[in-house]
């Protein structure tokens, strides 16, 4: 018998049983009964936005890296072994979209577009990164809430939202009416505002049924602990306005600017849904695939980043919010939780992505990696 041999042999497995059972900090995520979590991808800095090709390819932006990633499963193991940076160099490309295999991304001041990506990624030769143009370089290059969100709409156009340029102000919203509103990319890269008064969204997307665009909003700072809330709001008419930076969440009228309410000829659109002050919801996705449990169909998950600026922590996880059929509020509840633990933080949840399975995939942008969470009973 060749001991090197099986010393070897049992060194390997004990090695692999060793990475296997280590204790990860993952391990202290706790979901609802009959889901699991597990790492989809690693080593992706400051993950964020998530997209999907038609091959079933991953595209990941990042809140403080300079690159787009795609990440493929080549092992159909449920984990991406391959990364391709398709485009480096860039400022902040956190947002990522495709749309008839065009893929969209997103710096400060612009917005970039790869035509026929799946058929860069099959050619399997990387060396040089693809081709990439201007969809429009018309949005502003203040960097203060400067990532920009993407998502196609049901009319076919491309959204982005510009936040606004500070904590609080009004001069430069009325200098410059691209900030703090979303807006519908136009064929010529020109920008329609579809909403305003909106101090910083980055996360927006459309119910499956109604089609109408639910968008999150992280509320204003230095106003205490408590208030005011961040919230998830919904576009009912084109053209409505979100109260920034006279009032925020539902009743809390901004010290500085509120006085000036009376003078405005706007209506006010409230919140559906006050998420806790500080929580900082960085991202939304409806769930409209089936194999999660039908309690959970047309469900929204919303990742909240987590607060940096309270005395006590609060956020770092993923709720899940309940709607009637007609899109109405009904409940909410957490999803995910154990990012925080006894005050100290070890990972935060940037933005959700439902995957073509019907998993739901989750960045983090602090533990740099990519989650996948199915579920694990009877389809219902």
């Amino acid at each position: 018998m060749n001991y090197a041999k099986c010393f070897s042999l049992l060194l390997l497995i004990f090695s692999c049983f060793s990475i296997l059972s280590a204790d990860e900090p993952f391990d202290q995520l706790e979901l609802p009964d009959g889901f699991k979590i597990s790492i989809y991808a690693k080593n992706i800095k400051s993950a964020r936005q998530i997209a999907e090709s038609k091959n079933g390819t991953i595209f990941v932006g990042s809140k403080s890296g300079d690159s787009v990633m795609a990440l493929i499963d080549t092992n159909n193991d449920n984990y991406a072994e391959t990364k391709i940076i398709v485009a480096s160099g860039l400022s902040n490309p956190t947002g990522v979209a495709l749309k008839n295999g065009n893929l969209y991304f997103s710096e400060i001041d612009k917005i970039w577009v790869v035509k026929n990506i799946d058929e860069y990624i099959e050619n399997g030769v990387h060396e040089e990164q693809p081709l990439k143009e201007i969809y429009t370089d018309q949005l502003p290059s203040d960097s203060w809430h400067g990532w920009k969100w993407l998502g196609f709409g049901p009319d076919g156009y491309l959204y982005v939202p510009v936040g606004a340029p500070c904590n609080i102000c009004l001069k430069p919203l009325q200098d410059d009416s691209r900030f703090a509103s979303i807006h519908r990319v136009l064929q010529d890269g020109s920008l329609e505002t579809v909403a305003s008064g909106v101090r910083n969204t980055v996360g927006f997307d459309w119910h499956p049924k109604t089609e109408k665009l639910y968008f999150s909003d992280n509320g204003r700072d230095w106003l205490g602990d408590d208030s005011p809330s961040c919230e998830l709001n919904i576009i009912n008419e084109e053209g409505d306005f979100f109260g920034y930076p006279y009032k925020h969440a539902t009743n809390v009228v901004d010290p500085e600017y509120g006085k000036l309410i009376p003078s405005l000829d706007k209506n006010f659109s409230d919140p559906i849904l006050e998420l806790g002050a500080h929580v900082a919801p960085t991202g939304i996705a409806f769930y409209d695939k089936n194999t999660f449990p039908k309690n959970y169909h047309n469900n929204l998950f919303i990742t909240l980043h987590g607060s940096w600026n309270r005395s006590k922590k609060v956020g770092y996880k993923v709720i899940s919010v309940n709607f009637d059929d007609d899109g109405n509020y009904l409940a909410h509840q957490d999803f995910i939780s154990g990012w925080l633990k006894d005050g100290k933080v070890w990972g935060r949840p940037s933005a959700p992505f439902v995957k073509s399975d019907g998993s739901l995939l989750i960045s983090d942008d602090k533990y740099n990696v990519i989650y996948r969470v199915t579920y694990l009973k009877e389809k219902i």
